[in-house]
């Protein structure tokens, strides 16, 4: 192929396109296929090496093209820097394709390998495979982890496809997409031995999904409903004065009635992140009430609620040193009920550097570098997957944000929640930025098999069912609410049981069916 890096750079960013909110997933996997090939061709593991960094650096500048939008809605750095800031990120993202690129020329190559071949083989596309799987689990977990817009989030306009994530998760899913994308390659050379059952394979189980996914038994009547209130405040207008208020008084519009009779069904009414920007915990030095006693806001938003109702409200707790001096904040999840009591808290575990902390505080600080949330006191994580077991409702799992988007670290498995509640603050992401993440939400229903519920300021939030179903939504950039019985959570999966050591299985078995094929007689 002429001008290999070229088309390397061009392929990557049009591989992007397979992801929300285009969904041109036949598109990725096309670029996938020629990607292999333009690796499989590489003279040595140096230009392997430069077509896999050249295609990552596209695919991640496309993909992750909101961020630069957050850089708009701050004061801390400059505006301009957004897009270069998305560049710079790509830049690092893109150390794990090249791996990937490497892996796959050094082990199954016939340049690499010396066995005479000169066209790729199932060998070879194996083995990209596996290489895919690792390295884009690497990304998920290096530095603390950013495996926004993993490659299996294609599969889901293929509900059949993305089913399989309940069993292998969502990094074998993603090599599965490669291995697809081998088939594809295989198939332009006639070599139909390995591409004809894996495009077969895919086939039935995308043709499957058409004939719908788990029934659900009939709910009582009296079941526990959820309510998801999207007051459509963006980002942007946080710094009023009257923000607090003017959200608050949005979301009362929404709150809904409970329902008729004297024991109305308990409803779980689940506010965006950041949504509650009174204090509501006692025990505060006094200079932090400037907006109203902990226990009359309570009151306030009891007020709102039917006798068997709960309220969870994204906030932010404080955290003091022994002087009384602010030393912590934490990104929060509140539960208040109809008799203003404070149920508990879930703190936010995996949080975001730059966003919420600035890594090397004292390096950063010194040459003019900023968090992007404003605060001079970085938040603290909390201890990790946690829930809150709510009268009426059971045990509730927590997500806030970002979390949602780390494969098999979403759940305690010694303690299984109903569902998981994943608030979220998406009015910095643009058009592209909150679709992605709904995707991804998804994909970690389908994984565990709960239900997730999500509630964002400016939208999408959404109700999603075990099986990775939008059941109800409220679009982007609209105020509204939605209401439905908790949807019912389904057994735990294989993936929930196992979690990413069935990466590691299916990268293993992988590897180890490469060997064969290439040691076979031939």
């Amino acid at each position: 192929m002429k001008r290999p890096a070229l088309m390397s750079l061009i392929l990557g960013g049009v591989a992007a396109t397979g992801f929300a909110p285009l969904n041109l997933w036949p598109v990725a996997l096309g670029c996938f296929a020629a990607w292999l090939w333009i690796v499989h061709d590489s003279p040595d593991l140096r230009a392997a090496l430069w077509r896999g960094w050249l295609f990552g650096v596209a695919h991640f500048t496309i993909g992750n093209n909101w961020i630069a939008r957050a850089f708009t809605l701050q004061d801390a750095m400059p505006t301009w820097l957004g897009y270069p800031a998305v560049t710079i990120l790509a830049l690092y993202l893109a150390i794990y394709p090249m791996l990937a690129a490497g892996l796959m020329w050094r082990l199954a190559s016939p340049r690499a390998t010396g066995d005479g071949t000169t066209s790729p083989g199932a060998s070879f596309v194996l083995v990209a495979s596996a290489a895919w799987i690792a390295t884009e689990w690497l990304r998920g977990t290096m530095l603390t982890g950013y495996p926004w817009n993993p490659l299996a989030v294609i599969w889901l306009p293929l509900p059949g496809v993305a089913y399989a994530a309940s069993f292998i998760g969502t990094y074998a899913l993603g090599g599965i997409a490669v291995l697809v994308a081998g088939a594809l390659m295989l198939a332009t050379q006639r070599d139909w031995r390995m591409a004809g059952p894996v495009l077969g394979a895919v086939s039935l189980l995308a043709i499957s999904g058409l004939f719908g996914a788990h029934s659900a038994a009939p709910l009582a009547p009296n079941a526990p409903r959820i309510r998801v209130i999207q007051p459509n405040l963006d980002q942007e207008e946080r710094p009023r004065d009257d923000y607090a208020e003017a959200n608050l008084a949005v979301i009362a519009r929404h709150m809904g009635t409970p329902g008729p009779g004297p024991n109305p069904a308990p409803r779980l009414i689940v506010w965006p992140e950041g949504a509650l920007r009174l204090f509501v915990e006692n025990g505060y030095p006094p200079e932090y009430y400037w907006r109203g006693q902990p226990e009359l806001v309570r009151a306030r938003i009891a007020a709102m609620l039917g006798p068997r109702d709960i309220v969870l409200a994204g906030g932010n707790g404080l955290q003091f040193d022994d002087r009384g001096q602010l030393s912590a904040v934490s990104n929060s999840v509140l539960a208040i009920d109809a008799n203003a009591q404070l149920l508990g808290r879930y703190d936010k575990a995996h949080l975001v550097p730059w966003g919420e902390y600035l890594p090397a505080r004292p390096i950063m600080s010194a040459i003019g570098l900023a968090r992007l949330v404003p605060g001079d006191v970085d938040f603290r994580p909390g201890p990790g997957p946690a829930g809150l077991n709510l009268p009426g409702f059971g045990l509730v799992g927590f997500q806030i944000c970002y979390e949602i988007i780390f494969s098999g670290e979403t759940v305690n498995r010694a303690h299984r929640p109903r569902f998981i509640f994943n608030p979220s603050n998406d009015s910095w992401y643009g058009v592209w930025g909150p679709v992605e993440h709904l995707a991804m939400a998804r994909l970690r229903a389908i994984e565990e098999g709960l239900p997730i519920i999500r509630a964002t300021p400016t939208g999408v939030s959404a109700i999603i069912d075990a099986d990775g179903r939008v059941l109800a939504s409220i679009p982007a950039d609209r105020e509204g609410a939605i209401e439905l019985p908790i949807p019912p959570a389904h057994p735990p999966t294989l993936f929930a049981m196992l979690g990413n050591w069935m990466a590691a299985l299916v990268a293993a078995a992988m590897l180890a069916l490469a060997v064969a094929i290439r040691q076979r007689p031939r």
